[in-house]
């Protein structure tokens, strides 16, 4: 797991080049500036090598959640749970620099028919947008 292949397609990135550290704090106020809190963290790196003994870069999973959204979202289709909250990943590639990638809301359109999830989807993007967009 190194290196940087091309984003998903489900992904929003931006590469920052502060060290991770840095690239982690900057990102929780970037997603606070648009509402988002983090409601779970997932140190990948130290999970692997506790359990399994792997070792890889720093990886981290901030679950974002903006309750407006997340309750607009619900309300739309309760089985979204399953894609809550909004996983943003801080990680450190062995080529520099830290990537950041926040999941893309359109991907809860693409899964989910419901009427209105395609305006809090929306709206989602441009809060996460405005966020990475903040890193830059």
């Amino acid at each position: 797991m190194t290196g940087t292949p091309a984003p998903a397609d489900y992904a929003r990135t931006v590469t920052l080049a502060a060290p991770f550290d840095e690239a982690v704090a900057r990102v929780r106020e970037a997603l606070a500036g648009q509402g988002f809190g983090v409601l779970t963290e997932i140190d990948v790196r130290a999970t692997l090598r506790e359990k399994i003994g792997a070792e890889m870069e720093p990886y981290l999973i901030l679950g974002a959640c903006n309750p407006p959204l997340a309750h607009r979202a619900l309300d739309a289709d309760r089985s979204l749970g399953l894609l809550l909250p909004c996983n943003v990943v801080v990680r450190a590639p062995a080529d520099g620099g830290t990537l950041v990638q926040a999941v893309d809301p359109e991907t809860m359109v693409r899964l989910s028919p419901a009427p209105g999830l395609p305006e809090v989807a929306d709206e989602a993007r441009r809060k996460l947008d405005a966020a990475l967009d903040a890193l830059r």
